[in-house]
């Protein structure tokens, strides 16, 4: 239970942790390669492509979790998500070619850099790992997903070499970002086909709700309320990314990514705690609260203490790795710090919502403090540069927290969740 969530998510922190490593070097070398305006161009370019991947995919890896604890459960499970996959796959490039193609200047993309933007977009869609980590989380091989995670920074961090080396440039790091995607949903599909075999004939959108629905439970709901949830935490990531580009300008939307790439380390620990922690809610439904509290508490101890280093810490570590050119991103990574800190501390009670069923609350709850925060976020660019944006991820994150708190005190086990669990 506990032990054991505890145990997953320090596979998950390692291949972060060899992550957040590589992750410097791999950003000293773009940023001071490509400078404050072409380093911003290309974090806009990423950016682009990860908004049309969180926008229009869904949280398969919750419904592998969900539905897929025996082993006929888990063959629909797993053909309900490739299905899901598909449809991301084509709406994501439906959108993604009509918003490149027609958009005006507002997209700071110049024509030449749209194309490779757009290649981005398509492999980024094709190496969406949301089933594969499921499945592997489910057999509870997280030293697997570990290591298949750790290759997207070993390969950025090794292509950003190469490319200074051949031919430094906006498209030559998206040739290295596209390769190490590729890499790792190749990695994660390599070690879940070898832990569970793929029955093509289960790839369905209908089979599953209707046989769940069958059984009482609303599967659509629970869908679409935690791929809202994914969807909220692209706009409160990599949209914000976008916006701060398209109102403040390349060299802004630059500052912002180094900002949130050293504050936000927080937000991957409490992405692990998250994915940790849910399996073990739903396998062990009558402890969860016991459970989901003591995470939160270990969750608190280590988000203060990170934001007391980063702002001991944090000026000196962005002169070294991104160089004094980047140095007003210090108070945004401060506040987007503690804005990490808030979310995980609460990664555990967000967990036990979805886990009793409750993810459309989920959404509601993150929806209305992130649709003012980014309806504010003009005026605040305006008022406080880059340190803005920051404050609308830190007023989200915290409003968000407590209604996760408040919700939690009040929730009980759906109906069925002791069934599901055994």
């Amino acid at each position: 239970m506990i032990r054991r969530a505890l145990t997953n998510t320090g596979w998950l922190l390692g291949a972060r942790g060899v992550n957040a490593v590589l992750s410097l070097v791999y950003l000293a070398l773009a940023t001071r390669a490509l400078g404050v305006d072409r380093f911003g161009l290309f974090v806009f370019a990423f950016s682009f492509a990860q908004v049309m991947v969180g926008m229009a995919s869904f949280q398969t890896w919750q419904v592998i979790i969900r539905w897929g604890q025996d082993d006929e459960g888990r063959k629909t499970a797993t053909g309900f998500a490739l299905a899901l996959d598909l449809v991301t796959l084509v709406v994501g490039l439906t959108v993604g070619s009509l918003v490149l193609g027609f958009a005006g200047e507002w997209l700071i993309l110049s024509d030449k850099a749209r194309i490779p933007a757009f290649l981005f977009t398509v492999v980024s869609l094709l190496s969406i790992r949301s089933t594969p980590t499921g499945l592997l989380r489910l057999h509870d091989r997280y030293d697997l997903a570990a290591y298949a995670d750790a290759t997207t920074s070993i390969v950025r961090a090794i292509g950003a070499v190469v490319a200074i080396l051949v031919k430094p440039g906006l498209q030559s790091f998206l040739i290295v970002w596209s390769l190490a995607e590729l890499a790792t949903a190749g990695a994660y599909w390599y070690f879940a086909l070898r832990t569970e075999k793929i029955h093509v004939e289960r790839i369905s959108l209908t089979r599953l709700p209707r046989e769940r629905r069958a059984a009482g439970e609303k599967p659509w709901s629970f869908v679409i309320g935690t791929s809202l949830s994914g969807v909220l935490a692209v706009a409160s990531k990599q949209f914000l990314v976008l916006l701060v580009g398209v109102w403040g300008g390349a060299a802004l939307a630059g500052i912002y990514r180094v900002a949130s790439q050293l504050g936000e380390g927080l937000l991957k620990l409490a992405q692990a705690l998250l994915r940790a922690t849910y399996p073990e809610l739903v396998r062990e439904p009558d402890k969860a609260r016991q459970i989901a509290g003591r995470m939160a508490l270990i969750a608190m101890v280590t988000g203060v203490a990170v934001v007391v280093l980063a702002l001991l810490l944090g000026h000196w570590v962005i002169l070294v790795v991104a160089g004094s050119a980047f140095v007003a991103a210090y108070i945004p990574m401060v506040i987007l710090s503690a804005a990490a800190a808030m979310e995980l501390a609460g990664a555990s009670l967000e967990a036990l919502l979805v886990a009793r069923g409750h993810a459309l609350t989920n959404f509601l709850i993150r929806a209305t403090p992130a649709v003012i925060g980014l309806a504010s976020l003009p005026w605040l660019i305006d008022a406080f540069g880059v340190a803005g944006a920051a404050l609308v991820v830190l007023t989200t994150s915290t409003v968000s927290v407590t209604g996760f708190v408040l919700m939690a005190q009040r929730t009980h086990p759906v109906p069925g969740e002791n069934a599901l669990a055994k």
